[in-house]
């Protein structure tokens, strides 16, 4: 499976979607277009696959990417033992009206 490009250069597609894993986490669902939020959606997963590993590398691996310490600290505390008994499927997509500008299709992505 393909990565989405999303109409930008790699970096700034990396930054762009480390930030918004990063809110998501923080604020537990975030508002975005319905193809970002896809992107979105598999390393937020991953994050939190690596919360319930536990371990001291995958902490490493988690600040490595998510950009609040505060952050990794509640993935590993918080989200973990929320979701220790669930096999992968910790956020959802809903999808919401169209943007008014260029009518682009909006999504919110929340933690289940």
């Amino acid at each position: 499976m393909a990565y989405r490009k999303l109409g930008m250069k790699s970096a700034h597609r990396r930054a762009m979607l480390r930030n918004m894993t990063t809110s998501l986490l923080k604020e537990g669902q975030i508002e975005t277009t319905l193809t970002r939020a896809k992107e979105v959606r598999s390393t937020a997963e991953k994050m939190i696959t690596l919360g319930k590993r536990g371990d001291l590398h995958a902490r490493r691996q988690a600040l490595d990417y998510i950009q609040e310490e505060g952050v990794v600290c509640k993935v590993f505390d918080e989200l973990a033992s929320k979701y220790a008994d669930r096999q992968g499927g910790y956020t959802r997509i809903i999808r919401t009206n169209r943007r008014q500008g260029d009518g682009a299709p909006l999504a919110i992505i929340e933690l289940v």
